[in-house]
Order: structure tokens, then C-alpha cells, then sequence
């Protein structure tokens, strides 16, 4: 069965490379674990159904919309607006501002793409307007919008934490201080880099100009930086589930949206739901036939052949985490974050723990080699998107999206791997 079962994962991986639509190369794996393996699928098929009814996954549609509604609302510029004030003079601090800000809206939509789509076409103009170039502000928006996937609330933890049956408040936690620590590299690169660069810079306001322009970006932006605060304090206070959550986020981004940044009207809204049900109805189609696949490997013990099979090769700790890593980030080259969740997840988990790491860390360590993927080709969704919000061919931005990735990324994948203590302090301080 462990030969059908890489048949089947075969057939997915070159049906992904050939840029066939998620599920029906999802769909073509089954077929092969169906026709080849000889596996029942009548009541695989009414247990992903029956799944897909988790009131946990009623999280992630909701999310989206917010995170939609916040793209085109005017929510994501007035933040930018108020950052921009104390650091955007300071050589590089334009790029601190775009990295910042994206975490911002990550921890309000729990997406990569809406970094890129709300801070893209604001910041890109200006950043090239500094002095910066054009393919390098590009990538660093681009690169600084995976911290959606890191920043709590999180799609992708939520996914994780239902595929694995672990608290997903304790995967949001996880994943917060490798998600920090990533902004705070991408900001120190950033900083560095923008010595290369011939930036003009403009004077500040000084004393009481300062103050008054700082307090009147700081008012516009109170009810854009209440949300963060309702949703993360909702959920971490215990007053709100992750679900409930999300519905408060959209109930809140409305109003602020129509009446207060005025950007949202009635088409615009139409439109960010016409989006959101879009990207959700493709989301629930592909986790439903990848479900079914993993349980089917599940219930094949596929998991537990590949555990003996890799302590076959090695027992040694820190040689499989580093194998893991590269296999994490192999997959997330090749599908999006979700997908490779929902298909790795349950087939390492038992790996995982038998040399000691818990569901929690393995939630930060999938999460950061998962995210990476938005912006690694031949995936690289968050990638591509960028480029074409930012107008620059996709082959100008791969190198320093590259050079982001290799100086400030992946040290901070590595220490989320043997460094426990990286991903797991938070959860701890919330007693997991």
C-alpha cells in the first residue's frame, strides 16, 4: 500500500506541476488509491462531507471576506498612513513601514494575499518614488506578506489545528514569535539593503507640527487599529472562539468601511463578497477530496510506514528535522500553504512526535516552511500576485525576493526548528 500510496501523491505533484486546478488533481490521487489500491470510497466520501460541517471551518470563509473587505475599505491605507508618520523619513523606514503594516493586516485577515493587495498598490509608487527600485519594493511587499500566514488569526493554523486535533488558539500562539521575529529580520535586511539604494529622503515634521499630524493620522486610524485588538484580544481573552471571531471581523469591518474610511459602497462590497465566496468555494472543494485522501492514507497506516521507513535511515534528531524541513519546503514550492497542511500534516505528526516534538511546535515549523511557498516558484502565488500588482516582470523580482528569503527567512525557519523554546513560550504562558 506505501507504493500506491506515492502513486497517488506521484500523480498529484505532476498534475500541480502542470498547473491543473487543486481539486481535480486531489481527485486524480484518489482515483489512483480507487482503481489501484482498491479502497472503498463510499464511506470515505461521507466522512469528508460529514467534515466539511466542523463549525471550525466556518472561520476561514469569513476570514476571507474580511480580509477582502479590508483590501478595498481604506482600513489597510490608514494604517500605513499612521506607521508611515514615525519611521517612513529614516533611510529604509518606508520599507520597515510596508513590512509592518502587513503584519498589521495579517493579524486582521489572516491571509497573504491581502498583504499584497491592500499595501501593494499603495506603498509600491512611493517606495519607487524614494529611490527605491521598483522590483526590489515589489519583493519585499511580496516577502513581508507571508507574515498573514504567521501573525495571528491564521487560515492556515486553523486548517492545522482541525486536520490534527490540536487547540487552535495554542497554533495561533505558536506561530506569533517566529512570525515577529520574521519582521523584525525583514526589517534589519531592508534597513541594510536601502544603503545600496539612492533614496530621497523628505525632512519630518519637528515639535508641535509633529504632534498634531501624528494625533490626526493616529485618530483616522483608531477604529482600522481596533481590529486587531477586538479580534486577538476576543480570542486570547477566551471571550470569542476563533469562529466567532471572524464573524465579529466582518461585522466590524462593514460599518468602518461604508461609514467612516468610505471606501467601501455597494459595488465595491458586492464585489469583495463575489471575491471572497470565489477564492472560499475553491478552498472547501480542495480540503474536502484532500481529506479524504489523507484518511484514506490514515486508514492504510501509511503514516506509521513512512515513521519506520525514515528511522530505517536515521534516528538522530536533528539530522530528520533537518530532512523534514527540506521536505516541508519541497512541497510548499509546488502547492499552496492549505494544501500541504492537510496532506503532510497527519502523515508526519506521528513521525514528529515520536522524536519528541509536539503538535504545537510542529504547528510553527509547518507553518513558516508552508508560508515560505507563496513566494518560491514554480508556486509562489503571493509571488506572481505581487508582480502584477506591482507591475514588474515576475523574473526581475525572484532575485531579491531570493535574497530576502535567504537573509532574513530561513534563519528564522531553522531556530522555530531547534529552538522549542521559539514557538512554544506563548503557548505555555496560555497553559498548553
Amino acid at each position: 500500500m506505501i507504493e500506491i500510496a506515492l502513486l497517488a501523491v506521484f500523480v498529484l505533484v505532476v498534475l500541480l506541476t502542470l498547473g491543473v486546478p487543486l481539486p481535480y488533481c486531489f481527485g486524480a490521487g484518489l482515483m489512483v488509491m480507487y482503481f489501484v489500491g482498491d479502497v472503498v470510497m463510499k464511506g470515505n466520501m461521507l466522512w469528508g462531507f460529514q467534515q466539511l460541517g466542523n463549525p471550525v471551518l466556518l472561520a476561514i470563509p469569513l476570514f476571507v471576506l474580511a480580509g477582502t473587505i479590508m483590501s478595498v475599505s481604506g482600513i489597510a491605507a490608514s494604517l500605513l498612513n499612521f506607521v508611515n508618520i514615525f519611521i517612513g523619513h529614516l533611510r529604509g523606514g518606508l520599507g520597515v513601514v510596508a513590512t509592518v503594516s502587513c503584519a498589521l493586516i495579517g493579524a486582521i485577515s489572516g491571509s497573504g494575499l491581502t498583504g499584497v493587495a491592500a499595501i501593494g498598490p499603495l506603498l509600491i509608487p512611493e517606495m519607487e518614488k524614494q529611490g527605491y527600485p521598483r522590483e526590489y519594493a515589489t519583493a519585499l511587499i511580496a516577502n513581508a506578506s507571508l507574515l498573514g500566514l504567521l501573525i495571528p488569526p491564521s487560515v492556515t493554523m486553523i486548517v492545522y489545528g482541525w486536520v490534527t486535533d490540536t487547540s487552535i488558539l495554542a497554533c495561533f500562539l505558536a506561530t506569533l514569535g517566529p512570525g515577529l521575529l520574521i519582521m523584525t529580520s525583514f526589517s534589519v535586511v531592508n534597513i541594510r539593503m536601502a544603503r545600496k539604494f539612492p533614496l530621497q529622503l523628505n525632512d519630518p515634521p519637528k515639535g508641535a507640527a509633529f504632534v498634531a499630524e501624528a494625533t490626526s493620522r493616529g485618530l483616522k486610524a483608531t477604529p482600522a487599529l481596533l481590529m486587531p485588538v477586538i479580534i486577538l484580544g476576543g480570542i486570547y481573552g477566551g471571550i470569542m472562539t476563533p469562529t466567532e471571531a471572524a464573524a465579529v471581523a466582518v461585522i466590524y469591518a462593514v460599518p468602518v468601511g461604508f461609514l467612516i474610511y468610505k471606501g467601501l459602497d455597494l459595488r465595491t462590497f458586492l464585489g469583495a463578497g463575489r471575491e471572497a465566496a470565489t477564492s472560499v468555494g475553491a478552498i472547501m472543494l480542495m480540503i474536502l477530496f484532500s481529506m479524504i485522501l489523507s484518511q484514506m492514507f490514515v486508514l492504510q497506516s501509511v503514516p506509521q510506514a513512512i515513521v519506520e521507513g525514515i528511522f530505517s535511515i536515521t534516528e538522530n534528531k536533528a539530522l530528520l528535522l533537518i530532512l523534514i524541513n527540506i521536505l516541508l519546503f519541497l512541497v510548499g514550492m509546488v502547492v499552496n500553504d492549505v494544501t500541504a497542511i492537510i496532506l503532510i500534516a497527519p502523515l508526519l505528526l506521528p513521525l514528529m512526535q515520536a522524536i519528541g516534538v509536539s503538535p504545537i511546535q510542529f504547528a510553527a515549523i509547518m507553518g513558516v516552511n508552508t508560508a515560505m511557498g507563496g513566494v518560491t516558484p514554480p508556486y509562489a502565488s503571493i509571488l506572481y500576485l505581487g508582480a502584477r500588482v506591482g507591475q514588474v516582470p515576475v523574473t526581475k523580482v525572484i532575485r531579491p525576493a531570493m535574497t530576502l528569503i535567504l537573509l532574513g527567512y530561513l534563519p528564522v525557519v531553522f531556530l522555530t526548528s531547534f529552538w522549542p523554546d521559539l514557538s512554544l513560550w506563548l503557548p505555555r504562558v496560555f497553559g498548553y
